[in-house]
């Protein structure tokens, strides 16, 4: 399964980063071989508005079914949802991690988002 995970860094032993839209990378791995692709956000990171959403069609784009992230605002969450990606918010720590977190299954899936819109 691919799953994308907001980063500070592009590896697996960076931060991560609790923006969704305006994360500094957007980290894709692939959960059965850890094997993944960092990808710079910083067009969306710098964007005035609509990072979110940009951001969320980027993760569709990718093929990943599930984001981990700090914080999804409402639009973001939307795009998300239409898109059959499914959101984990309130992650932290290392992006290893968090990854390892959600193949033991101790995560639980957003219904909503967590953050109001604008970041």
């Amino acid at each position: 399964m691919k799953i994308a995970v907001t980063s500070q860094g592009d590896t697996l032993d960076a931060q991560l980063d609790p923006r969704f839209g305006r994360a500094a990378y957007i980290i894709v791995v692939d959960t059965e071989t850890l094997e993944f692709e960092a990808f710079d956000n910083n067009e969306n990171k710098n964007s005035f508005k609509g990072a979110g959403i940009q951001a969320a069609a980027m993760v569709s784009e990718k093929e990943a079914e599930v984001l981990l992230t700090g914080f999804c605002g409402p639009n973001a969450f939307k795009t998300l949802e239409t898109a059959g990606v499914k959101v984990v918010n309130d992650q932290s720590g290392r992006i290893i991690d968090v990854v390892q977190n959600f193949k033991q299954g101790n995560i639980v899936f957003a219904e909503d988002a967590n953050k109001d819109g604008h970041w």
